[in-house]
């Protein structure tokens, strides 16, 4: 039996909350945390309070603990994550999105997966899913965000409507409760930076360093395992480590940064990335802030790129009808495809 999006996406899926309930951060922080110019003029105090926020609220941001279980048991399919993720990541670097934007979309993703189940645990349920993230997530982010259908390159194996992915774009929302200010480990890493290196002479390199780490690992499933936190405070100590000025900077040291912090769980995590932090290192020190460094290239690359990928998804992806399934298409969206 053929069920229609109508069946599947009720009247309470329209937007049933304000705009500040959106773009709540959850009273604890927002996606990149303060600026290193900021850090230098706020005192330790107000900085320690702030980490404080952050973690106490983290907790509302990451799938539940049992959910990398899931992966173990094979309840969900960690191949069919993996190839979601790195989708994700190709279409970060098709348009020069901002690495806290794909996190944030993959955060979604998992969140979703954990709270939802979908009709299949791979094909185009999940990248359908993945589609719907991304685009939330570089509305979030993104000062411009390509059209729906723009958005799908890098290898897609279906092209979906507009309409289409904008009704799960409602469902993933309605699933996240309308929490997509997540907190992340971007949020902490200025924050970390600052506690290692309070003059700011390094914090840009630190920052970009660690940002680089995160996106190499997010496509393991075990590094679910850690929270944003812990992440952040791994992350920046392998960015340290490359460092003369920071090389005998450890695990015991980061855990005194901030109450909340395991120095067994910061271990675990630091090994974890270590074995890409090698291949990542960079022959030189970067000078700016990687936000602002992605920024000013996206505001050129997704203007120029999107005219290009529109012609190019219509020649190179042909369309895949979705029939007799939970998720095909109303009479209307149908009507419109054909």
């Amino acid at each position: 039996m053929s069920v229609s999006f109508s069946d599947c996406f009720s009247d309470d899926l329209l937007c049933g909350k304000d705009s500040d309930a959106v773009f709540s951060n959850g009273g604890g922080g927002g996606g990149r945390g303060r600026g290193g110019d900021d850090l230098l003029e706020c005192s330790s105090l107000d900085i320690d309070e702030s980490i404080a926020a952050l973690i106490e609220d983290e907790r509302n941001f990451v799938p539940g603990f049992d959910y990398i279980e899931r992966f173990q048991s094979q309840s969900l399919n960690a191949v069919a994550r993996e190839e979601s993720v790195a989708w994700i990541l190709k279409v970060q670097r098709h348009y020069r999105f901002q690495p806290l934007t794909a996190y944030l979309a993959i955060n979604y993703f998992d969140r979703f997966l954990y709270s939802r189940s979908l009709p299949q645990t791979n094909g185009w349920p999940l990248q359908l899913l993945s589609v719907a993230c991304l685009s939330l997530a570089a509305k979030m982010e993104e000062p411009l965000v390509p059209s729906l259908l723009d958005l799908q390159v890098e290898g897609t194996n279906y092209i979906f409507e507009p309409k289409t992915i904008q009704r799960m774009e409602f469902l993933v929302l309605r699933v996240l409760d309308w929490r997509l200010r997540s907190i992340t480990p971007f949020s902490f890493l200025s924050y970390f930076a600052y506690k290692l290196d309070s003059v700011g002479t390094f914090t840009a390199f630190l920052i970009s360093r660690a940002s680089q780490i995160i996106l190499s690992n997010i496509q393991e499933a075990s590094f679910l395992e850690y929270w944003p936190s812990c992440i952040a405070a791994a992350t920046i100590l392998c960015a340290a480590n490359d460092l003369p000025n920071f090389s005998l900077v450890n695990a015991e040291h980061a855990e005194s940064w901030c109450d909340g912090l395991r120095k067994d769980k910061i271990v675990g995590c630091y090994e974890l990335v270590q074995k890409y932090a090698i291949a990542l290192r960079p022959r030189r020190f970067p000078r700016v802030l990687p936000q602002v460094r992605v920024m000013t290239r996206a505001s050129t690359v997704a203007s120029s790129d999107s005219s290009s990928s529109s012609s190019s998804s219509s020649t190179y992806y042909k369309r895949r009808k979705l029939s007799n399934s939970w998720w095909s298409t109303t009479d209307d969206d149908r009507a419109s495809s054909d």
